[in-house]
């Protein structure tokens, strides 16, 4: 399974420098995992910048994939995880997550380089 962070999905809705580096893995939809919070903070960034069709746009391509709520397990994995790793409350959950399902990481947030199973590509 692969997890593509909020960051990585932005890269590719707007076409940026590592766009390719995430488009194989998102396009694979029968191995995506999608956590809502990455819906949420897509859907907001999206919203913000291109209005609530284009957010709306952005949310239906990534229910594509199979998403995962935040469960009570999840939750209490991603407070421990945050505080190990010294996370945000958002990538704590990602972690989390990938964890749980046993997922890669793609990323180009640096919050995530030396993580274990994780694929990350610097920000041009």
């Amino acid at each position: 399974m692969n997890l593509v962070d909020s960051c990585g999905w932005l890269e590719y809705f707007a076409d940026g420098p590592n766009a390719r580096f995430f488009a194989p893995v998102l396009q694979n939809i029968q191995t995506l995992l999608v956590p809502s919070i990455c819906i949420l903070e897509v859907f907001k960034k999206v919203m913000k910048e291109r209005g609530e069709d284009a957010a709306l746009q952005a949310v239906a391509l990534m229910q594509q994939g199979e998403t995962v709520d935040l469960d009570v397990k999840i939750a209490v994995s991603a407070a421990l995880i945050g505080v190990q790793l010294d996370l945000s409350l958002a990538d704590s959950v990602i972690v989390a997550i990938a964890r749980a399902h046993k997922a890669v990481i793609w990323t180009q947030d640096s919050d995530f380089r030396g993580i274990e199973r994780v694929k990350y590509k610097a920000k041009k």
